[in-house]
């Protein structure tokens, strides 16, 4: 998975944007924002095809051929549904909370590479609206304002349901935000820059992926954990909190939601393709042939890249079962964030103890081989902290048998988990009162 330098392959650097005229700069914007409509259209129909053949089940295959409409056909259906407004809502905010999850997804798509320097109508322009000397700090950015659009609907919704839906996607974001920029330090050390188009450009001798392997890994968590998505999506729980942060919503406002969650997968995972995977330069051997990193064949490396984090995604939604709450919290705090930690001292001892150029190969090959150790042991750690736990053989006298005295006791913590007690149980220590028969149930 490395990618090899060509003298074709003309890389952007931060003096190359800025001086494109104004024709071509809207010509960017609506290039990024069809590729952000367009994918998440793509990406509906692909989850529920993908879906349906992994449960040996029949997908869409109604609404055009093989069903390959069926995304538009539920989005005009979105579209025509009659816009409810609950009673009680604060009206401004209910309104806003669907806007402010989407412009923010839309916005971070900025300042991400789709590929070097190339020539459109006479002019040398980078293919990339723009960039910043922070571009990777402002996506983070970006992707913390739009959680304010779910935190904001489960409040003004007025209702229980949603607002909890909220706090918890408060939770998840202070906790899972951490250890994703913890991980972005490392790409920065190794780098020395935080720009997204210099970041690409470090990585013409090897993926990020290989000698920052742990970064990679906590991202890839860390990722579906911000975009709610199974088996994280904890704040929309329909088992618990009917649809959660979006239950009063309907019609378009709810369609918004919807499309924000697809371009921030999309986002995410084209930010995984810059950081980890070497952007848009070709895989090897692809890398190899004469001109695969030059000219507008970079786009095509670019969208298969991110295209396989979405298939992960989907494939992740299918496999895994929703996790407990308590479950998602000590993932984040226990375990993600303290080995984001270590990994970043790890590499920056790395680069005090073998100084030297940029991308030498001794330095690569340490970080690797630190990066593999430290990547077992997380995966280790993480198989101990989800296992489920296995209760402790209980005490005779509350291993279930009826003892003389009346029923059996009752152990709330025997499955690692505290539950209330079944009719005919009883709490340790504490004597129940004769059980009602059916008469005086009927009676009370």
């Amino acid at each position: 998975m490395t990618t090899s330098f060509s003298a074709a392959t003309e890389y952007p650097t931060l003096t190359d944007f800025g001086h494109d005229p104004w024709w071509l700069v809207i010509v960017k914007a609506v290039a990024v924002f069809a590729f952000l409509i367009v994918n998440p259209l793509v990406a509906i129909l692909a989850e529920r095809k993908i879906m349906a053949r992994m449960q040996n089940r029949i997908g869409p295959n109604r609404v055009g051929p093989r069903g390959l409409l069926q995304s538009l056909a539920d989005g005009v259906k979105l579209a025509l549904k009659e816009g409810i407004t609950p009673s009680g809502v604060d009206k401004v905010i209910y309104l806003l909370a669907p806007i402010i999850a989407v412009v923010p997804a839309v916005i971070a798509f900025a300042v991400i590479p789709f590929g070097p320097m190339v020539s459109v109508f006479g002019h040398h322009t980078p293919l990339q609206l723009t960039d910043l000397p922070v571009a990777v700090l402002f996506i983070l950015a970006m992707a913390s304002v739009g959680v304010y659009g779910i935190v904001l609907a489960g409040w003004s919704s007025a209702s229980t349901y949603p607002l909890l839906g909220g706090l918890r996607s408060t939770a998840q974001v202070i906790s899972y935000e951490i250890a994703m920029g913890l991980t972005f330090a490392a790409v920065f050390l190794d780098a020395t820059t935080m720009s997204t188009s210099g970041i690409v450009a470090g990585q013409h001798n090897y993926w990020y992926a290989l000698v920052l392997l742990p970064s990679f890994v906590i991202y890839a968590v860390s990722m579906v954990g911000e975009t709610n998505r199974a088996p994280f999506d904890l704040p929309e729980a329909e088992g618990e909190l009917v649809g959660g942060f979006h239950t009063e919503y309907s019609s378009l406002k709810f369609a918004m939601f919807m499309l924000a969650e697809y371009i921030n997968m999309v986002t995410v995972s084209a930010l995984a393709t810059t950081l980890f995977l070497g952007g848009w330069q070709a895989p090897w051997p692809l890398s190899l042939i004469d001109g695969a990193n030059s000219g507008w064949w970079p786009i095509l490396w670019f969208t298969i890249k991110v295209w396989v984090f979405l298939f992960v995604f989907i494939w992740l939604r299918t496999s895994l079962p929703r996790l407990r709450y308590d479950q998602f919290m000590n993932l984040g705090w226990k375990v993600l964030i303290p080995v984001s930690l270590m990994w970043v001292m790890v590499v920056a001892l790395i680069r005090v103890c073998i100084p030297g150029a940029d991308n030498t190969v001794p330095r690569a090959l340490v970080s690797a081989a630190a990066g593999l150790v430290v990547t077992v042991g997380l995966l280790l750690i993480i198989r101990r902290v989800m296992r489920p736990r296995r209760p402790a053989a209980p005490p005779a006298a509350t291993a279930g048998a009826t003892t003389a005295s009346g029923p059996p006791a009752f152990d709330a913590f025997a499955g690692g988990f505290p539950v209330p007690p079944l009719p005919g149980q009883s709490l340790p220590g504490h004597t129940p009162g004769p059980t009602p028969t059916a008469k005086e149930t009927s009676d009370a």
